[in-house]
C-alpha cells in the first residue's frame, strides 16, 4: 500500500499481510528481533552513506563559493563545520562496520543511533554551508535531510535503541 513520503522522489510502501491477523508462533514473528536488528543495521549503513555524501557536498561547495574575494572554505567557521561533519560520519561508519562483524543487536542499536545522528546533523550542517541554495532543487542537500529524517524513524527509533542499550547494560551489570 503506498504511503505518503516526505521526499517525493523516494516512494514508500507499507507491507500488509494477506488475510491480516497475527503471525503463527513458529513463523516469522519468532525471528522478528533478528529482522529488526538487521534492518536497523542496513538502515544505519544507508545513513552513513548519506552522512559521507553530505560531507563531500559541503566541502565541494565551500571550495567553489566565494565571499569577500575568497572561497568560503577558507573561513575558520566553515572549516570547523566540515571537520565536525567528517568526524561524525567516520565514527558512525566505524560503529556500523563493528556491528556488521559482530551481529550483536546492542551494537546494531548503537550503530543506528550514531548513524542517524550523523546523517541528520551532517545534512543540517551541509545546508548551513550551502545557505539558501541548499533548499533549492538545484542542490540535493534538502533531500538528504528529508531522507535522513525518514530513515531515523525506520526499524528502530532513537528511543527504542536507547532502551535496548540500557537493558543490555543492566543485564551485564546484574
Amino acid at each position: 500500500v503506498p504511503v505518503r513520503a516526505a521526499d517525493p522522489l523516494t516512494p514508500l510502501y507499507r507491507v500488509v499481510r494477506p488475510g491480516g491477523g497475527a503471525a503463527p508462533a513458529n513463523g516469522p514473528a519468532r525471528n522478528a528481533a533478528a529482522y529488526v536488528s538487521q534492518g536497523a543495521l542496513l538502515t544505519a549503513a544507508l545513513q552513513v552513506g548519506s552522512a559521507l555524501r553530505t560531507v563531500e557536498l559541503a566541502v565541494r561547495y565551500a571550495g567553489e563559493r566565494e565571499q569577500f574575494g575568497q572561497p568560503i572554505g577558507a573561513f575558520q567557521a566553515v572549516k570547523h563545520l566540515c571537520a565536525q561533519m567528517l568526524v561524525r560520519a567516520e565514527v558512525a561508519r566505524t560503529a556500523v562496520y563493528a556491528a556488521a562483524v559482530t551481529g550483536d543487536p546492542g551494537e546494531s542499536a548503537g550503530a543506528k543511533l550514531l548513524a542517524d545522528e550523523a546523517a541528520v546533523r551532517n545534512a543540517r550542517d551541509c545546508l548551513q554551508v550551502h545557505g539558501g541554495m541548499g533548499f533549492t532543487w538545484e542542490a540535493d542537500v534538502h533531500l538528504h535531510l528529508k531522507r535522513a529524517w525518514v530513515r531515523a524513524e525506520q526499524w528502530r527509533t532513537a528511543a527504542e535503541g536507547e532502551e535496548l542499550l540500557a537493558a543490555e547494560l543492566l543485564e551485564s551489570a546484574g
